[in-house]
């Protein structure tokens, strides 16, 4: 094993047990993301103060438990904020100048009256914008897409901003694992070294029961039951089309377009059946009373126009996340090493056979999807008469009303690539892999604690891939439906996550109330995830025969 010797060696050794006993180790690796939570929830601070606190705990802990030599600590924490201001700040900037574009033009109000005279009920707007657009768009770029544009979407039908924040964030859960054309799926292959197919195959037999189900799960959130039940068969059109085109692609097809093409389906399929039906009761937001508003009519040219700026950002996105495209948009010239940091942190087994952890600052601005955004929405005001003055003005009145929300994400991502370098994520993965033959519902919950800690799925399957297959060979487990269930349990754990919490109150106008956000979701988080631990113990004992090999 290496040493940890910074000064002849120039690197430094992962330490997964820096008390001498791992629940201490454990108990001490928690606080960054408690002392935050804590914070945030208990003592009523602002996000961006909470994830200031948290990222300072996790400095602390690197430099005096783990030992971390100082500069690394240093350059992890500024790695972490040039990801996100790159990755995600960027996201939210171009998501907000879309939707603000889009109301600023007039055309806002097109979009509205379209999908209103698919359906003036809020139960169904909810379903056809947060689950259906919102899987297109996590397929396409993923990255807080989803929840920025379909949050200000509902918003703007004229969902209350707390629930249209809370609601996209539930919304965006069983997509997650083909988010950014098949990305998580990808990354959890190269870690592990397993068929990414026979992967992708496995999630798409641990997910389609919750895709099945997750319309009226969102819809059961906003309304009581009586309510829900009013739309069924809507919800179950939605949800069997949704799940049985996610079971399809990803065990048949691809990998890369699970989401796109089941979310286009589901899309279509519940077009069409709202041609033929109805609910007897229209609940419209706001007003639960039926009487008839008369909702104008537009041509299909001037629908198209109105919805210009999204088909034109999502197009955008799809072309630049594809990967024969996306090669051309990407240049390793711009991927520079992090000084300090790059090779020099290395992991150790069981997590990984003494493998230095890289890290690169990627510059590729071309391949974002908040660059695809940027673009389609640039290209769209103009198309609609906004002057190029008139656009930019927009556009610097965005992100003045960002500024708080853009500091918290920098600190959060700072927090987490600090925990990430010094190893205290792995040390609270590691305590859940002693729960012997229940291993296959709290290796479950082992990815959905990695996206709650480090925001994606993909993160949550570079840090946590090779362990769930280094368990389950020791636990004579299979290591597909390990690794799978690490990307399908984390898909629960998005919703929790810090960053997406922050991504949702500021595309919502909730800067301020991420606490509640947080707390309002939590628990349907956890019993998702519970829901998937118990699926993924189902396929571990029972259904052996249908993991792929």
């Amino acid at each position: 094993m290496i040493q940890a010797n910074a000064e002849t060696l120039n690197t430094w050794t992962q330490n997964y047990d820096p008390l001498g006993f791992w629940l201490f180790s454990t108990l001490v690796a928690s606080l960054p993301v408690l002392t935050l939570f804590f914070v945030l929830v208990a003592l009523r601070k602002r996000v961006w103060f909470s994830a200031m606190c948290g990222m300072l705990m996790a400095v602390a802990l690197a430099l005096v438990v783990f030992r971390m030599p100082s500069m690394m600590v240093g350059a992890a924490a500024i790695h972490g904020v040039i990801f996100g201001i790159l990755r995600i700040a960027w996201i939210i900037i171009a998501s907000m100048f879309l939707y603000n574009v889009a109301v600023e033009t007039g055309q806002f109000q097109v979009m509205k009256d379209s999908i209103a005279n698919l359906s003036s009920d809020k139960r169904l707007q909810l379903v056809l914008i947060a689950f259906c657009f919102g899987a297109f768009l996590e397929g396409t770029g993923g990255g807080g897409a989803p929840v920025a544009i379909a949050g200000a979407f509902l918003i703007g039908l004229g969902f209350p901003p707390f629930q249209a924040a809370t609601l996209c964030l539930i919304a965006n859960t069983a997509p997650v694992a083909w988010g950014g054309v098949g990305n998580p799926l990808r990354v959890l292959s190269g870690v592990t070294g397993l068929d990414e197919m026979a992967l992708s195959a496995m999630t798409g037999r641990i997910l389609p029961p919750l895709s099945a189900i997750l319309p009226l799960w969102l819809v059961r959130s906003m309304v009581d039951w009586r309510e829900t039940r009013e739309v069924w068969p809507a919800l179950a059109v939605s949800g069997l089309s949704f799940a049985g085109m996610q079971f399809y692609w990803s065990n048949f097809m691809d990998n890369s377009l699970v989401d796109v093409v089941s979310a286009l389906f589901s899309l279509l399929v519940m077009v069409a059946f709202l041609k033929f039906w109805r609910p007897r009761n229209i609940l419209r937001v706001g007003n639960a009373e039926t009487e008839i508003i008369q909702i104008p009519q537009h041509s299909t040219l001037s629908i198209l126009k109105g919805w210009s700026p999204f088909l034109l950002a999502s197009v955008f996105i799809f072309i630049a996340g594809y990967p024969a495209i996306n090669k051309y948009l990407t240049f390793d010239s711009f991927k520079q090493p992090m000084p300090m940091l790059h090779n020099t942190v290395i992991r150790v087994p069981p997590v990984a056979p003494n493998l230095p952890e890289a890290a690169i600052i990627d510059l590729n601005i071309l391949s974002l999807p908040g660059t695809s955004i940027f673009v389609g929405t640039l290209l769209a005001s103009l198309w609609l008469g906004l002057s190029l003055g008139h656009t930019f003005r927009i556009l610097g009145r965005t992100v003045k009303e960002l500024i708080p929300s853009l500091a918290a994400i920098s600190f959060m991502v700072g927090l987490a690539y600090v925990t990430r370098y010094s190893g205290m994520d792995t040390v609270m993965g590691l305590s859940l892999t002693r729960t012997g033959m229940l291993y296959p519902f709290f290796g479950t919950m082992l990815g959905w604690m990695g996206v709650a800690l480090t925001g994606t799925d993909a993160g949550s399957n570079a840090l946590f891939g090779n362990l769930q297959k280094v368990t389950a060979e020791q636990l004579g487990l299979s290591a597909i439906l390990m690794a799978s269930a690490n990307s399908a349990g984390g898909v629960m754990g998005k919703m929790i996550d810090a960053q997406s919490i922050v991504v949702s109150s500021a595309a919502t106008h909730q800067a301020g109330n991420e606490a509640a956000i947080f707390k309002a979701v939590f628990k349907h988080s956890i019993i998702l995830a519970s829901l998937v631990g118990l699926i993924v113990m189902l396929y571990a004992f029972v259904l052996k025969d249908l993991v792929p090999e």
